[in-house]
């Protein structure tokens, strides 16, 4: 990988990023277009699902100046006719000279753009920061590739491991600021799945706030695992502020293929430790994002139940790659080990 494929393919992922929450079920893609000497002429990315691709907003960027260049993109350019044309056919009729991707379309309509443009005699590369591409778009990939959503399991606790007090109170262990970031989270994904438990403990909304504390104009599906129908019909999650979908599931797989035939791509885990522990015990679960916050309490509900794991050489390991300070709290965020 050459410095120069690297920056405008780090650019493209950082231009893909704007599109979170947004594309589903589509992926998020970013793309950077260079003229013949160099220089950056277009940038785009995809805005929303049904909207032009990211290819497409770069190169109406770029007009003329695209012809003979190179276009940097995240994802393997379509080949396919859907809502829209195939991205690899609008590059060829840009005149665009050299095409740089990060990561293959696993789609069985949607690949095959690369070969499209070899064929016509673009000089294509892939694999460039395919790493940093892969989790931007992690959520359709998994989605894509394993035919079910893409699982987050986000959960609070203290320093000790703790969910909840003795007296089961659990508001706040996190910080203000570990509150807002979860729901960014929530605007980003397409379901939040919590269990009747957690439901008739805590009489959470699940809905998905904007900084201001007005109620974000998307809104991910309310998902609530109800096997014996014991949330009652006065509870938050029957509200009109979203969608609720009562599932009687019988396993997470279970629930997990209902969801991805409706659509959903990615969900938001914020069950209590027994479904939590249900979702890992099946290799359910893609993504932990833990707020640790530094407070102890000794006694209560652990934040993790039900793994079925007596020994420690069977202890699930996660491969962190993001770990920051988050209002008091230390955000721990990666993915379990298969």
């Amino acid at each position: 990988m050459s410095p120069l494929d690297g920056r405008f393919v780090g650019r493209a992922v950082e231009l893909a990023a704007k599109g979170l929450g947004t594309t589903s079920p589509n992926p998020v893609v970013g793309c950077v277009v260079l003229d013949v000497d160099g220089n950056v002429v277009g940038e785009g990315w995809h805005e929303r699902a049904g909207g032009p691709h990211a290819e497409v907003n770069a190169l109406a960027a770029a007009g003329e100046r695209a012809r003979g260049g190179t276009a940097y993109v995240t994802l393997e350019p379509c080949n396919h006719t859907g809502r829209t044309g195939p991205c690899a056919q609008a590059l060829l009729d840009a005149g665009i000279a050299r095409v740089v991707f990060a990561v293959p379309d696993p789609g069985a309509l949607a690949g095959g753009g690369a070969e499209r443009l070899r064929a016509a005699g673009v000089e294509v590369t892939g694999g460039v920061l395919a790493a940093e591409a892969e989790r931007v778009n992690e959520a359709w990939l998994t989605a894509a590739r394993s035919r079910r959503p893409h699982v987050t399991w986000k959960f609070a606790a203290t320093l000790d491991g703790r969910s909840a007090a003795v007296d089961g109170t659990s508001r706040w262990i996190s910080s203000v600021e570990s509150r807002e970031q979860v729901h960014d989270l929530r605007r980003r994904v397409d379901a939040i799945v919590a269990g009747s438990g957690t439901v008739l403990a805590d009489d959470p909304d699940l809905t998905a706030r904007e900084p201001d504390g007005t109620s974000s104009p998307r809104q991910p599906l309310r998902v609530v695992l109800d096997r014996r129908g014991r949330v009652p019909a006065t509870a938050k999650v029957h509200d009109a502020a979203a969608s609720t979908l009562v599932s009687t599931a019988a396993t997470p797989a279970e629930l997990l293929d209902d969801l991805h035939g409706k659509g959903i791509v990615s969900v938001l885990l914020e069950g209590g430790p027994t479904l939590a522990g249900a979702f890992l015990a099946a290799g359910l679960v893609d993504r932990v994002t833990a707020y640790v916050a530094p407070t102890l309490l000794g006694s209560g509900s652990h934040a993790l139940a039900g793994t079925a794991i007596t020994t420690i050489t069977d202890a699930i390991g996660l491969d962190v790659d993001d770990v920051a300070l988050v209002g008091g709290d230390v955000r721990v965020s990666g993915r379990p080990r298969r």
